[in-house]
């Protein structure tokens, strides 16, 4: 269920890229489909049409976020740092180490 979810997901992803991408810019430099007349709609029911197609896009997005979040933290057990019993490593009191000795003495 999780990778029907995670694939609605991207595809809800892409599309709302496209359909921001889409919106024509406040500026009218970046927008692509902000062309001039004679277009399939007029501006304003073009406008009217991408902004509710971003709102639906936005909150389907959030609603495959938010259940991929919850499907995800189903399978954890909850856990705290206090409950966790912490015991004690005992350590070994420090031992000098004697130099070795060469195999073959030195100066003979």
């Amino acid at each position: 269920m999780t990778t029907i979810i995670l694939t609605i997901h991207l595809f809800l992803a892409l599309a709302l890229v496209i359909a921001v991408l889409l919106q024509r810019s406040e500026g009218g430099a970046l927008g692509i489909g902000g062309g001039g007349g004679g277009g399939f709609m007029t501006g304003r029911a073009q406008a009217n049409l991408l902004t509710r197609a971003t709102a639906v896009l936005a909150a389907a997005f959030m609603a495959t976020s938010l259940t991929l979040a919850i499907l995800a933290s189903q399978d954890r057990t909850p856990r705290s740092v206090l409950d966790q019993a912490v015991t004690p490593v005992p350590s070994a009191p420090a031992r000098p180490v004697a130099p070795a000795r060469p195999a073959v003495p030195l100066g003979r």
